[in-house]
């Protein structure tokens, strides 16, 4: 089996200023995780590293970069899930350190749990010897003033939720197992304790190597009505190529509840999409040594992985 990763930077509107960033992000993504891949790697290794990328990238609303809650904290939920025996590990409302995506791998691996929270995932964290970081360090300056402009008082926090980035990756590798892992701050300005799709297994993500693996993005509440990431995988399971699959559950979810959002998919042949119904989703792809990319919809880049490492060398 040839390894594919595909990734995506979140679902929405992203202002011109930053498209060149988050370009960059998932495509520096991608190229990690298709490097792993390369080397004989694990599905599941790939999508984390992808994932853990990101989430150092201030760009995309996942780890270094994450929105804040109404109290102006950091509060991170992210998923990963293996494909090969559907095991999932997953946390929420987590702060204070790096890369929620590591912490959610430990659960998966060293606990019979696949969902830990807050304080009883802070104190796993510690035990597992993940370094505390101070919150401050999560909080970007762009976070902080999306943070105070909601706080006014004829502000429409619903304007501000369309600029999100959430991240994901789905992998398969040359084993032909497949996996998904999704990362995110959630929702500016969202209640203490919020907790969105990204961390609840079927929704924020799925992996099953008899069909493939989706990591979804865009409007939480929504994704969680349909169980967006299952429903794609249940859609291949009846014949649906992934781009097909995609489609028709996006389409789903905004006539049956008005909700807007993003997928990557990969099926359990190496073939893959990256859709949305929003205006802009960033994502990046590589197969057969060939990266593709894009950010608005009909558009796709493509150049070969050397070409693609040499212009990140000389600063992409």
């Amino acid at each position: 089996m040839k390894p594919v990763i595909v990734v995506h930077g979140g679902a929405g509107r992203i202002f011109r200023e930053r498209e060149e960033g988050c370009r960059a992000g998932v495509v520096r993504a991608a190229l990690r995780g298709y490097a792993l891949l390369k080397q004989g790697g694990s599905a599941v290794d790939a999508v984390e590293e992808a994932v853990r990328s990101m989430e150092d990238d201030p760009h995309f609303n996942a780890g270094c970069g994450s929105v804040l809650n109404e109290k102006g904290e950091v509060e991170m939920d992210a998923i990963i899930m293996d494909g090969k025996n559907l095991d999932s590990g997953a946390v929420s409302a987590v702060k204070c350190i790096a890369n929620p995506i590591k912490l959610a791998r430990l659960v998966m691996e060293k606990t019979k749990h696949m969902l830990l929270t807050d304080h009883g995932a802070h104190l796993f964290a510690q035990a597992m010897g993940i370094p505390e970081i101070p919150g401050e360090k999560l909080i970007t300056e762009r976070s902080r003033e999306r943070w105070k402009k909601n706080l006014e008082p004829d502000c429409n926090p619903e304007e501000f939720q369309k600029d999100l980035g959430t991240v994901g990756a789905v992998a398969i590798d040359s084993e032909g197992n497949v996996a998904c892992a999704t990362s995110t701050g959630g929702l500016s300005n969202k209640m203490i304790g919020r907790v969105g799709d990204t961390a609840c297994i079927g929704s924020g993500g799925y992996a099953d190597n008899h069909s493939g693996a989706t990591s979804t993005t865009g409007h939480g509440e929504s994704i969680m009505k349909v169980v967006l990431a299952r429903l794609i995988l249940y859609h291949m399971e009846q014949g649906m190529s992934p781009e097909v699959a995609a489609d028709t559950a996006l389409d789903y979810m905004k006539t049956r509840v008005g909700g807007l959002g993003g997928v990557i998919v990969v099926n359990k042949a190496g073939e893959w999409a990256a859709r949305f119904s929003t205006k802009q989703m960033s994502w990046a792809t590589v197969k057969d040594d060939n990266l593709h990319y894009g950010i608005y919809a009909g558009e796709k880049h493509i150049q070969s992985v050397d070409e693609a490492l040499a212009s990140e060398r000389a600063g992409f």
